[in-house]
C-alpha cells in the first residue's frame, strides 16, 4: 500500500509544478497582452490617449528603425506628443480610426517577454511590430519596438 501511495504522489508532484507553472505563465501572458491593448493598441492607435501610453511604455522607451546603417531612435515622449497633436487635429476623425489587431506570438520568459504583434487598417495589413517588455517591480512595461511597414 505505502509503495502503490508513493508511486501515486511521483506521479502527481510533477504534473501539479507543471500545471502551476503553466498557469502563471498564462496569467503573465494575459498581463502582457493586457497591458499592450491598453496602452498600445488603443493608448497609441484607435483611442489616440497618450496618457495610457504613458504609463504602459516605459519612460526609456524607443522604436527602433534604421537609416542606411544608422539605428535612429523614436522617444516615448515624442510619439506621445504627436499622439495628442493628431488626436486635437480638428481634421481627425475617429470613427474612421479603427485599427484591428492580432497577436501573432506572445512570448513570456520569467520577466522578459517578445510580442509579435500585427496591426491592420480597413482590412489592410499595415504594420508587423516587435515589441519587448520588461517586468519591473511595477509590473510589465513596453521597452522597444522594431517593426516593418508593409506596402
Amino acid at each position: 500500500m505505502k509503495k502503490r501511495l508513493l508511486i501515486l504522489l511521483i506521479a502527481i508532484i510533477p504534473a501539479t509544478a507543471f500545471t502551476v507553472h503553466t498557469v502563471k505563465v498564462s496569467s503573465e501572458k494575459e498581463a502582457v497582452e493586457d497591458l499592450i491593448m491598453k496602452s498600445y493598441v488603443h493608448g497609441a492607435f484607435n483611442e489616440l490617449n497618450p496618457e495610457a501610453m504613458l504609463s504602459g511604455f516605459h519612460p526609456d522607451f524607443a522604436i527602433f528603425s534604421s537609416d542606411g546603417e544608422t539605428l535612429a531612435r523614436y522617444e516615448i515622449k515624442t510619439w506621445a506628443d504627436g499622439v495628442r497633436k493628431r488626436k486635437s487635429d480638428p481634421k481627425f476623425d475617429a470613427s474612421k480610426n479603427v485599427w484591428e489587431h492580432n497577436f501573432a506570438s506572445v512570448d513570456v520568459t520569467g520577466n522578459v517577454a517578445a510580442v509579435k504583434i500585427e496591426l491592420s487598417k480597413s482590412g489592410k495589413h499595415i504594420y508587423t511590430d516587435y515589441l519587448s517588455l520588461i517586468k519591473f517591480d511595477s509590473g510589465w512595461k513596453i521597452v522597444a519596438k522594431v517593426y516593418q511597414q508593409h506596402e
